[in-house]
């Protein structure tokens, strides 16, 4: 075992140097609290490829966390049952969760105190009471408390933002519509830990509505430069109740603002795969169909828009960068402000699904 701890602590400090002199910065050094997050595979393959190092990993179960020891050849020394326990042990740089999104509050809670900020994947929260709660924490304990979706590193995604609110090359915006979704967590084969937390309403805060639907609050909270909404709208479907007995399978939300409306349809019923965006100015429309292909139309027909590759293409770079004050965290996809008013949006997508009613944002 210590001969194993040795080679495993020569390969990470291998790693570090590597990519310290390939990108002129030192990788990240993060923690990684819970492993029931498929998500969770994207930084265990960062993780071999040296772009992170992975000082602890905070999981209780001990079959799951068994599992990830013995694919990706980690040792016994850096698993530890809660993110309380890991952090007596370790000083991260930050803690990423890929836990269910219930859980979320509690590795702040565990993380804020000792001043390490926090990397969720997406949404922030299940209700704006827990969102909130992150953010006061967030400002007491001055940390950073940010979310990934896998959108904000689309190079067409962010060249739509620049199109549309720096270069003002298509007007003011009028509509935004948001496709997301596939053809199920079930069917595209989401590993059991997953579904087991993804299905559930209290754990994940609803089925499609917030797995899928909180991409479209993003990215429109974005496009309108952290204008929160007037109002949401909201329907919710059961489509496959013998495979989702206990959540929706697909919504449509409408969210209505001063000047202009986006309307994001999530679903767990799509024939395909699906993730694009698209905007409508007063004086063209705007089409991002995938993470690089953008088409543009003005009057009777569509081209393309050569795509300029995005400065951040992953989540770990900007990362870096927030935490070393290279960069700041406001306006952003990622950031706290944004992600709170997401929270909220879907929050009042659940209430006004349940209630057939509009639901008006309070300001």
């Amino acid at each position: 075992m210590k001969l194993f701890k040795s080679i495993y602590g020569c390969m990470l400090t291998l790693s570090f140097i590597l990519f310290g002199f390939l990108s002129n910065a030192q990788p990240l050094k993060v923690g990684v609290a819970g492993l029931n997050h498929d998500h969770v595979n994207n930084i265990m393959n960062q993780f071999k490829r040296g772009e992170v190092v992975i000082i602890g990993i905070a999981e209780p179960d001990q079959e799951l966390a068994d599992k990830f020891k013995k694919r990706f050849q980690l040792p016994d020394s850096i698993f530890y049952k809660s993110v309380s326990e890991m952090l007596q042990h370790i000083k991260p740089d930050a803690v990423l969760a890929y836990n269910a999104i219930i859980d979320h509050l509690a590795v702040v809670e565990a993380c804020a105190p000792k001043g390490i900020s926090v990397m969720v994947e997406k949404p922030l929260a299940t209700t704006v009471e827990a969102a909130e709660r992150m953010a006061s924490l967030a400002k007491q304990y001055h940390i950073q408390v940010l979310t990934n979706y896998e959108t904000t590193w689309y190079s067409s995604n962010q060249q739509i933002y620049k199109m549309a609110n720096e270069e003002k090359a298509i007007g003011n915006i009028r509509k935004m519509i948001v496709h997301m979704g596939h053809q199920g967590p079930k069917e595209i084969g989401c590993s059991k830990d997953f579904l087991a937390w993804l299905t559930d309403p209290v754990k994940n805060g609803g089925g499609a509505i917030i797995d899928f639907g909180c991409y479209g609050a993003n990215l429109m909270t974005w496009l309108m430069n952290g204008e929160a909404p007037i109002s949401v709208t909201a329907i919710t479907k059961h489509i496959k109740p013998n495979i989702y007995p206990n959540v929706d399978d697909d919504a449509t939300i409408l969210i209505e603002y001063p000047n202009a409306t986006g309307i994001v349809e999530a679903s767990w019923n799509w024939t395909f795969g699906i993730k694009d965006l698209e905007v409508f100015g007063e004086k063209s429309y705007l089409h991002a169909l995938n993470a690089n292909t953008l088409l543009r139309r003005d009057t009777a027909r569509y081209y393309g828009v050569p795509v300029q590759t995005a400065l951040y293409t992953d989540n770990l770079p900007y990362l870096a960068d927030v935490l070393r004050g290279k960069i700041q965290s406001v306006n952003d996809l990622s950031c706290l402000e944004n992600n709170l008013i997401v929270v909220r949006i879907l929050s009042a997508a659940r209430e006004s699904s349940k209630t057939g009613k509009k639901i008006l944002l309070k300001k």
